[in-house]
């Protein structure tokens, strides 16, 4: 054995403890990491065992097996603490207490042989309470009897190796296994029985395996540098929650990085770095090993509402670096390259190790070379780490609630600024006051009676003063709704309560929304119509007729006087909700391509829409009264005040602004998968958010708030994106980072109904038409739907709460 090598310089981020050289290639054995200990192979068939802690980290030296070491793993449990080592002779089982007294002695120590197996073992895991040990072994799972050293249980069903295993912590007797034969299984350990198979996910073989309890999820990586994570909740079925690319997330991590200018001290060059990621090879970003991490806490006050203490993260081991991934957004939070740093002897990894050190806020990480026999143990420093790669964050501090006056040159001026007329030059002040002059009295001589003097034929009101008040206000309202109170920390109800048909023949509802009070939905179809029903369905529907194109956006005014609607004939039309009449027509001379969103804005001041790539502020005046004399000239009016194209050109294809309070932000979504926000105080953009999703975005939703609940003022910075195949996306506005990602396969609706605890629902991966809020569910209560059905809306009620759904197809 070659003499150590300790390196304490290299860096604040990672240090290289130690290192070793050995007369055999250890590149794909597996290795074991704990809060306490490092193990290793060494020469093949002797088994070390590196200290962190103690005098001189302390190295440890188990001699036992004849043949080379293909596996290890340690127990869950501290005291006593085991080692499991396997290879082709023997499978060992090592306590680590009794093997250090034995060498301090100076005796030697010999571990306890639990069996011999035929073929080699790849992976070894302990169950929960340490009294079983899980061995994959070909194609076969063998599952070992610590105390009576026998074999329980043989699973076989893959077709192929068997790369990992797992035991599940809340259900003793689920095991999960992965296999090169690019599948995962569930099994019943108990009774040796398959409880779900799953079908092929990837071209490439599955490598790794992570249960997080925290979550109830399954994360397994692949050979391409693939993510899957399944859901593990009862009925969920082991569906699929979301598809993470390794390498797409790298690259879009250190885009954002390299467009904010910031690069950490030990890092080459970040231009090169970058070019370099582009010439790689797919194959070098193999998921070789999945750990949980702890990240340190540090109070951030930009992260008011939805910062977590201990955020569930991930460790990801590759080839070429280590990644850290958050499985609330499954975003990355930090990247290490190995050939990013000098002084580490290691840059292409053939296996690794990892363990987070909560205790001293550290992570150890143990390599083995994949071209060499160098094996090393690292050291990463977490509070350096996170703090070298944190995000980028806006220049300026962004809000949804104004903290400041509208300036005199914002275009927002003309909605607070009364229009002046210049005053007629005949026009003659009109007198404050009366001015009585002097007239002549007129003396009649005989005055007719007006039947004051005479007693009245009949009683006509004789008010009723025996009531007697009980002090009970009566149940009837005014609308015939009953409401009742209702508790936001509970979950929404999926209750189906009534269905209504919006058409006979079949036609697709594009949008939807209620209006502000809760008592009507109005809805866009794919027929021309704008249908207005009641919140309880319960009446026949107002229908609104006049485009010629599909109705694309809906849009209740704040006093909710007026229904605004756009379809793709390119015209804009305004409704009179009480009178149910046309009040406003904006041609298509106006608009060169179809408008995609449209809204009132700034406390219905001004109209906001979006036609190709760029979105316009329009001025208007909404009088339904004509003058009495020329009936043809209506005296409502509507003007263009302002334009502003997105950054990069591309056509806008959503578009969000808040119209229940005076607000400057207006996010616009663009064909480029890019989220863009505005400022329109300022009247330019104040920040980008590049590649939000990985399709475009097609609708956003913001926390507008609701008069049947309060909420904290930083829920306002909060809203939604979705994208066709790529979830609901929950962000942060003053951070521009992504708080929760969720998504399903199931097409059923869902909301958010507080901002601190996100409900565990899930959206449609089939593309979400409308995300509208619910009025009455307090801060994200959204509706979502979906093209499966095109004839019908479900509602379902449940003590003033509201959620729509689709219905399946018939016929």
């Amino acid at each position: 054995m070659d003499s150590p090598y300790v390196d304490g310089h290299s860096s604040d981020i990672i240090v290289e403890r130690y290192l070793v050289e050995s007369k055999k290639s250890e590149a794909h054995t597996q290795l074991a990491c704990s809060t306490q200990h490092c193990a290793f192979p060494l020469d093949g068939n002797r088994l070390c065992v590196w200290r962190p802690r103690g005098p001189a980290y302390q190295l440890l030296i188990l001699q036992g097996h004849h043949q080379p070491i293909t596996a290890m793993a340690f127990g869950n449990k501290v005291n006593p603490l085991q080692l499991c080592s396997a290879s082709q002779d023997y499978v060992i089982m090592w306590n680590m207490d009794e093997c250090r007294e034995k060498t301090l002695q100076g005796l030697a120590f010999r571990g306890v042989i639990l069996g011999t197996f035929s073929e080699a073992v790849i992976c070894v895991r302990f169950s929960p309470d340490d009294h079983a040990i899980a061995l994959c072994a070909g194609n076969k799972i063998f599952l070992l009897d610590v105390e009576k050293q026998s074999v329980l249980v043989e699973l076989k069903g893959h077709c192929g190796p068997v790369t990992a295993v797992e035991f599940c912590n809340w259900q003793a007797h689920v095991l999960i296994s992965v296999s090169e034969d690019r599948s995962f299984k569930v099994w019943d350990h108990s009774v040796g029985a398959l409880i779900y198979s799953s079908c092929i996910l990837t071209a490439y073989p599955l490598l790794s395996l992570l249960i997080d309890e925290d979550s109830r999820q399954l994360i397994t990586g692949c050979a391409d540098g693939q993510l899957w994570i399944f859901s593990l909740i009862e009925h969920h079925n082991y569906r699929c929650v979301a598809h993470v690319d390794l390498r797409k997330k790298s690259e879009t991590f250190s885009t954002q990085r390299m467009k904010a200018g910031l690069c950490w001290p030990g890092y080459r060059q970040c231009h090169r770095r970058h070019e370099a990621h582009k010439e790689e090879a797919e194959a070098t970003y193999p998921v070789l090993r999945l750990a949980h991490c702890n990240l340190p806490h540090a109070p951030d006050p930009m992260c008011g509402v939805l910062s977590s203490e201990h955020p569930t993260c991930l460790w990801i081991g590759s080839s070429t670096g280590l990644f850290i991934l958050n499985l609330a957004n499954f975003e990355l939070e930090a990247v290490l390259h190995f050939k990013d740093f000098q002084s580490l002897c290691i840059k292409v990894a053939g296996s690794c190790a990892l363990m987070s050190d909560t205790d001293n806020h550290k992570a150890w990480c143990t390599l083995t070379s994949m071209f060499g026999n160098k094996i090393a143990v690292l050291e990463i420093s977490m509070a350096a780490l996170l703090n070298s790669q944190q995000r980028p964050r806006p220049e300026k501090m962004l809000s949804m609630l104004a903290s400041s006056r509208v300036l005199p040159t914002s275009p927002l001026y003309f909605g607070i600024v009364k229009e002046q007329y210049p005053k007629p030059a005949n026009h003659k002040p009109s007198a404050v006051k009366c001015i009585v002059r002097d007239q002549p009295l007129v003396f009649h001589s005989k005055v007719k009676s007006s039947g004051y003097m005479s007693a009245p034929h009949a009683t006509m009101f004789s008010p009723k003063t025996n009531i007697k008040h009980d002090g009970k206000r009566s149940l009837k309202c005014k609308n015939n709704c009953q409401c009742e109170e209702y508790s936001l920390e509970s979950p929404s109800s999926l209750k189906l309560s009534r269905q209504v048909a919006v058409a006979q023949a079949p036609v697709a509802v594009n949008c939807l929304q209620f209006s502000g009070d809760g008592q009507q939905l109005a809805c866009g179809l794919a027929n021309h119509l704008t249908l207005v029903f009641n919140a309880s369905l319960s009446r026949t529907p107002v229908a609104f007729s006049g485009h010629d194109g599909v109705v694309s956006t809906i849009c209740w005014s704040h006093n909710r006087r007026w229904l605004l609607s756009a379809a793709w004939d390119r015209t804009l039309r305004v409704w009179s909700t009480h009178r149910t009449e046309l009040i406003l027509l904006l041609g298509p001379d106006m608009f060169p391509k179809p408008i995609t969103s449209a809204h009132f804005y700034y406390m219905d001041a001004f109209i906001l829409l979006s036609s190709g790539p760029q979105f316009q502020l329009l001025k208007c005046h909404l009088d339904p009264r004509r003058d009495d004399v020329k009936r043809y000239k209506p005296k409502r009016w509507c003007k263009s005040i302002f334009r502003l194209p997105v950054t990069s050109g591309a056509d806008v294809t959503s578009l969000s602004a808040v119209n229940d309070f005076y607000s400057y932000i207006v996010l616009a979504a663009g064909r480029d998968r890019t989220v863009e926000v505005f400022d329109l105080n300022v009247g330019c953009s104040a920040a980008v958010i590049a590649e939000a999703h990985s399709r475009p975005v097609h609708q956003i939703c913001q926390n507008k708030g609701s008069s049947f609940a309060t909420q904290k003022s930083l829920g306002y910075n909060l809203f939604l994106t979705t994208a066709v195949g790529d979830g609901v996306k929950l962000w942060d506005l003053r951070t521009l980072r992504l708080m929760y990602t969720k998504w399903a396969l199931a097409p059923f609706c869902t909301g958010w109904q507080d901002t601190q605890t996100p409900s565990p629902q899930w959206p449609s991966t089939h593309p979400l038409h409308s995300l509208s809020q619910l009025p009455w569910m307090g801060n994200f209560s959204c509706l979502w739907l979906t093209d499966c059905c095109p004839a019908s809306t479900r509602c379902g009620r449940n003590q003033e709460r509201l959620v729509a759904s689709p219905s399946e197809k018939t016929g």
